[in-house]
């Protein structure tokens, strides 16, 4: 399903929330970013996600993003699930 929110799997521990709005605003305006960190030691889980102002923009980060490189690392953009509640 499309959506104008993005999951991004693989990033990189170096990078930061403006790194990957930096990295993603030629696709369109990036209105979230979300970097997952780990409850007990702050650090990074390599995993975030990314919202953009319309769905086109995101399908259009999607398409170039998913498999691209990012800080040496090969990174995985798909569109992010909402979460089902239990």
């Amino acid at each position: 399903m499309e959506t104008n929110k993005l999951f991004i799997g693989g990033i990189s521990w170096n990078l930061e929330w403006q790194d990957i709005k930096d990295a993603f605003k030629e696709f369109g305006e990036v209105s979230y970013v979300k970097i997952i960190t780990d409850r007990e030691t702050g650090k990074s889980r390599g995993f975030g996600f990314i919202e953009f102002s319309s769905v086109e923009e995101a399908v259009a980060a999607k398409e170039a993003m998913d498999g691209a490189e990012l800080d040496g690392r090969d990174i995985k953009v798909d569109f992010a699930q909402e979460k089902e509640e239990a």
